[in-house]
């Protein structure tokens, strides 16, 4: 059993569990705007709006898993700001609830700087076994806690997790490094270890 259960997940993969979000939204909702979580929601959130033709879209920044598939003890909303929405009915878009922390948070928030008339929120993925927060809308539910590598973050994830190998086993050649990503995600990466080990060497990671 791998460590870390990862799936990589593929871009015609993200754009349907995205559409089918819109299709669920537009049964029961009329959002006038759309709040993306940066960044996991923030491709998710654009696919809704141009599904659902909605212009109006802003986001939030919100901090929590910053290495991957280890967050930080707790959510926080990072460049804070204000703006009237007095009358808009607003939805918040993220990517997953793994623990729901960022909805939580970004819900709250929303409420109370931005005074939208009604928020409901939504993800493409809710894991019903692990969060503790219930989105409005979802597309997929996932019943075992998995790390996604959504397109997106394929760069991001497979550095940390590339780091997470090196900084518990130590140097080893690129042979050796594929064998152990392997055994401890199930996967091989989507991005050749041997860029990533560039890429790693250009950020200072190694």
């Amino acid at each position: 059993m791998p460590k870390i259960p990862v799936k990589v997940v593929k871009w015609e993969e993200a754009v349907e569990w995205s559409t089918r979000l819109a299709d669920k939204i537009r049964d029961s909702y009329s959002p006038d705007m759309i709040i993306a979580i940066a960044r996991g929601g923030l491709v998710p959130a654009r696919i809704v709006a141009d599904v659902l033709g909605i212009l109006d879209l802003i986001s939030i920044k919100v901090e929590h898993w910053v290495v991957t598939a280890s967050h930080t003890p707790e959510a926080k909303i990072k460049y804070p700001f204000k703006v009237d929405l007095g009358g808009k009915k607003v939805i918040i878009i993220d990517d997953i609830t793994d623990t729901g922390d960022s909805l939580i948070i970004a819900e709250k928030y929303v409420k109370e700087n931005f005074n939208p008339s009604e928020i409901k929120t939504a993800t493409m993925q809710h894991i019903k076994t692990a969060s503790k927060y219930e989105p409005d809308f979802y597309a997929e539910t996932v019943t075992d806690w998995t790390w996604f590598m959504y397109p997106w973050n394929y760069w991001e994830d497979e550095i940390n997790l590339t780091k997470k190998i090196l900084d518990e086993k130590g140097h080893m050649e690129i042979s050796e490094l594929e064998k152990e990503f392997k055994d401890s995600y199930g996967i091989l990466p989507p991005i050749p270890l041997s860029k990533i080990m560039e890429e790693m060497k250009r950020r200072k990671i190694l």
